[in-house]
């Protein structure tokens, strides 16, 4: 199941704007705050999916009774872009687990690519509720890779995918492969170049997050 954020309009519509402008992303700070601020948003939307169950909370005045998610969360993110969006799903979550993937896109002189996986931190997994951060959704070949190693470590009871942009092919390669997981996207994108960048995207998250500035 896809959940597209863009179809409502919400604040989220104003981070994931900054996000794609190139007047605004030159500021790494603010670009990081951004997929903070859009990792809390996923966070809130999500909750809205999990189990509850009731309990009863002592005031100074009486007793009021709520009810609160009853499911053990596992935070998982892809190295190194994922962090800042893992972030803002950590803030609302602050009782979860946490396992990172690190992974990235080995190039060809042919202009084709394979995801080499190089190290994975996980505990285990086993009946919990799995939510993957990674800002671009692409071909969904990274997302697939780091399931499948997140996967060893025991079989979660649910999988989400958090993204801030995604391309539809990636969405179509996830229905195909991963046909289970519940995919939150800030935006999906129509097309996805022979290099399997996203258009019209918002560039290299990695690098706008982290890398040097670009030059003017």
């Amino acid at each position: 199941m896809i959940y597209n954020l863009s179809e409502n309009n919400s604040i989220a519509n104003r981070f994931i704007a900054e996000l794609r402008d190139i007047s605004v992303q030159n500021d790494r700070m603010r670009f990081r705050r951004n997929l903070e601020r859009l990792g809390e948003v996923m966070a809130y939307e999500i909750s809205q999916k999990l189990k509850y169950h009731p309990k009863e909370v002592e005031t100074p005045l009486g007793i009021a009774k709520v009810n609160l998610h009853s499911e053990r969360i596992v935070l998982a993110t892809i190295l190194r872009a994922g962090m800042p969006m893992h972030q803002g799903l950590l803030n609302w979550f602050d009782d979860a687990e946490n396992a990172f993937v690190s992974a990235y896109r080995r190039h060809h002189k042919d202009g084709t690519f394979e995801i080499a996986l190089e190290y994975v931190s996980c505990p285990d997994l086993n009946d919990c509720v799995l939510i993957l951060s990674d800002p671009m959704l692409a071909t969904g070949a990274s997302i697939e890779i780091a399931v499948e190693a997140l996967q060893r470590f025991g079989q979660p009871a649910q999988i989400h995918v958090a993204t801030a942009i995604a391309s539809r092919q990636g969405l179509e390669h996830l229905r195909r492969t991963m046909p289970a997981a519940k995919v939150w996207a800030g935006a999906i994108d129509d097309e996805l170049t022979a290099k399997s960048y996203i258009v019209p995207g918002l560039g290299d998250a990695g690098d706008l997050a982290y890398g040097p500035k670009v030059q003017a």
